[in-house]
Formats: structure tokens, C-alpha cells, sequence
């Protein structure tokens, strides 16, 4: 056992509905999703500072730029000092 995982406050899985970033242009589209993953993230677990997985950010850029999954499981874990990681679920 790490000594983070002492310290975990809460833990919740999440489907982050990312059709909202189909109104933004095309060549922007994944760069925002990874943006609207982060701020859906920050509002539900009331968190100030996350930090999204480099596999989540794969997983949504897979595809290109323009055309990023239309959802994404995340299992956000957050920590006593605040900070909350997003990784697939």
C-alpha cells in the first residue's frame, strides 16, 4: 500500500458525456474534450486540481482531432489534499 492510497477521501466512476464539444470546430474537438473532462471532473467531485491519465487522453484523441468518442468512463479517485486523478475506467 503507497502512501497515497492511505489518503484516499473518495472514489466514483463516471460516463463524461462529451457531445458538447461537437459544437466547437472540427480541428479543436479533442483538445476540448480532454478541457470539458477535466471541468466535469472538478464540478462533481468539488476538486481545484485534477490530473487526467495519459491513457484517457489517448483514448480520446484515438481517433484524430476531429472526431473524439462521443462518451468516456472515468473512475476519478480524490485525495484528502485535494487533488483528484482521472484514469479509464
Amino acid at each position: 500500500m503507497s502512501e497515497r492510497e492511505s489518503e484516499v477521501e473518495l472514489e466514483r466512476q463516471y460516463t463524461v458525456p462529451l457531445r458538447v464539444v461537437l459544437g466547437v470546430p472540427r480541428w479543436r474537438r479533442a483538445a476540448r474534450a480532454i478541457r470539458f473532462v477535466r471541468a466535469f471532473v472538478a464540478r462533481h467531485m468539488k476538486a481545484e486540481e485534477v490530473k487526467i491519465d495519459p491513457k484517457v487522453s489517448e483514448y480520446i484523441w484515438s481517433r484524430g482531432a476531429k472526431k473524439p468518442p462521443r462518451k468516456v468512463k472515468v473512475k476519478a479517485v480524490k485525495y484528502k489534499d485535494g487533488l483528484v486523478r482521472v484514469e479509464l475506467a
